[in-house]
C-alpha cells in the first residue's frame, strides 16, 4: 500500500528549503520556507537599493537611508518623522531620525520647521539622484521583467500577500509581547 503525501517521510528532493529545520511546523512547512526565501529576497533586495543609489552616483548609503530617501520624495509632500517610520513599519524611529540626519547632512534631504512639526522634504539634489535612480531601475530591474506579463501578475499577487503577512507578524508581534 503507497504511503499518503501528507505521511510520507519528507526526502531531499522534497524537503522545504529553510533557514532554521528546528523550527519548521508540521501544520506549515510553507511558512518556513516562505521565511527563507523573505530573507533572501529580502538582503536581495537591500544590496539592489544600495548598488543601484550608487550608480546613481549617492555612494555610501544604507538601505534605509536609501528608502528613507525614496519615502521623502513620494507624492511630493513634506513628511513628518513620524509619519515615514510608520509608513516603512519600522518600530524604532531614531533609526530614521539618524538616516534623516545622514540625508540632510549630504544635503539630499531638508527640515523645516512648521509651529512644533518638523517635516523632511528632498533638496533638488535628492530629486536629481532619485531620477537617476529610477532610470537605472528601468535599465537595470524593469526591462528584465517586461518581456513577461505572467510574471508581473505574480509579483503583483506576491505584493499582495506581503502585506497580508505583514498584517498577520505584527498581530503575532504584539500576542509574543504580551507574554
Amino acid at each position: 500500500m503507497a504511503k499518503s503525501k501528507a505521511s510520507a517521510k519528507p526526502t531531499a528532493a522534497t524537503s522545504p528549503i529553510v533557514s532554521s529545520a528546528h523550527l519548521v511546523s508540521p501544520h506549515s512547512a510553507e511558512m518556513s520556507e516562505f521565511e527563507f526565501g523573505l530573507i533572501v529576497a529580502g538582503n536581495a533586495f537591500h544590496r539592489w537599493v544600495v548598488h543601484c543609489m550608487s550608480a546613481a552616483g549617492l555612494k555610501d548609503l544604507t538601505a534605509l537611508d536609501v528608502l528613507v530617501l525614496h519615502h521623502v520624495s513620494h507624492r511630493a509632500r513634506d513628511k513628518r518623522l513620524a509619519d515615514i517610520a510608520f509608513i516603512m513599519n519600522v518600530e524604532d524611529t531614531h533609526l530614521i531620525n539618524y538616516a534623516l540626519k545622514k540625508l540632510q547632512g549630504l544635503g539630499m534631504v531638508e527640515s523645516s520647521k512648521n509651529g512644533k512639526e518638523v517635516t523632511y522634504a528632498p533638496t533638488d539634489a535628492g530629486k536629481g539622484y532619485v531620477t537617476r535612480y529610477r532610470e537605472i531601475r528601468e535599465t537595470c530591474l524593469i526591462n528584465a521583467l517586461r518581456a513577461d506579463d505572467a510574471l508581473n501578475h505574480d509579483i503583483g499577487e506576491l505584493a499582495r500577500l506581503l502585506r497580508v503577512l505583514s498584517g498577520i507578524y505584527d498581530q503575532a508581534a504584539r500576542s509574543a509581547a504580551s507574554l
